[in-house]
């Protein structure tokens, strides 16, 4: 039986398509399993890291680990000083950071007026997330170290010279993410607050500023995270590698963790490399929980807010 042009035309096309949908599910097919073999190789890869490092420093991790200071001997080795001063210079960063970082997102979304030089800043800010650490460390130890015939604010290498370099390290990520957040919170909240009689700085400090507050902790934690495990800007600004002393204001000098572990693993005695497994396992854990508490504190005010 022959077929009309139009039942043969029908045909044709279906036939196209049929082949189009073939080739289509093939390349998302190979798509699909090109995604799960760059997951599953980064997932070896850092089970590999994490099984290696676990295996050689958990036999160090003991009560005397975490009271004694460093030494030339690895069994007496610890990381008390590192660790104190890590935490100084956490608590120090904190405050800094929150106010010029949140402080500047909220200047340029919701009060400086919109024009090419705003534009300029908002760029040149995006910019400076993608600078190399080292730069912040060279930036640092000319703003705030000084010496060496080098004009600064002379603070030497105390934990507040650190502080304000990784404070510098750290803003824009900072003010970029909470400027997206501030930005995702809908005009017709505001417009809403104003209509109530509410002035500008009442809508941003009781609705925009609540509304955003997940996102910004989340990036405000992951920014403290990456502060806290650098090594180039603390060893440029002369952070001291061994100290036994603990520092007891900001003006102190300090040590501190990835210091320390950059340290042991430079030593030539096999038995400190796994002293520095062992203060990465630390350093990792209290990363991990920073980064657990990012989720939780976004999780309580995402259903609250």
């Amino acid at each position: 039986m022959e077929l009309t042009n139009n039942e043969h035309k029908h045909l044709v096309d279906q036939q196209m398509v049929h082949s189009q949908m073939t080739k289509r599910t093939i390349i998302n097919t190979i798509f699909k399993y090109v995604s799960l073999a760059c997951t599953l190789l980064g997932l070896v890869v850092l089970i590999a890291l994490l099984t290696q490092t676990i295996m050689k420093g958990a036999g160090h991790l003991s009560l005397d680990f975490f009271t004694n200071f460093s030494s030339s001997t690895p069994s007496m080795a610890g990381i008390k000083g590192a660790l104190i001063g890590s935490l100084w210079l956490m608590l120090s960063i904190i405050p800094l950071s929150i106010i010029l970082g949140i402080g500047t997102a909220i200047y340029l979304e919701e009060y400086a007026t919109h024009n090419k030089f705003t534009q300029f800043i908002k760029i040149s800010i995006s910019n400076l997330a993608g600078v190399p650490s080292v730069v912040f460390g060279l930036l640092g130890y000319t703003l705030f170290v000084g010496g060496a015939g080098i004009e600064g604010l002379k603070m030497g290498n105390s934990i507040l010279a650190a502080a304000l370099t990784m404070t510098l390290l750290i803003l824009p990520i900072i003010i970029v993410s909470s400027q997206e957040a501030i930005r995702a919170v809908p005009n017709s909240v505001r417009h809403a607050s104003y209509g109530l009689g509410a002035n500008k700085w009442q809508t941003i400090r009781r609705i925009v500023l609540p509304a955003a507050l997940p996102s910004i902790l989340t990036g405000f934690i992951l920014s403290l995270s990456r502060a806290l495990g650098e090594t180039a800007p603390l060893v440029l600004i002369g952070v001291p590698t061994i100290l036994l002393v603990l520092p007891h204001s900001i003006l102190d000098e300090f040590s501190a963790l990835p210091i320390q572990i950059f340290t042991w693993a430079k030593m030539p005695q096999e038995e400190f490399q796994n002293v520095a497994s062992a203060g990465i396992i630390v350093l990792l854990v209290i990363l991990v929980l920073m980064n657990g508490i990012a989720i939780l504190l976004r999780n309580k005010f995402s259903k609250k807010f």
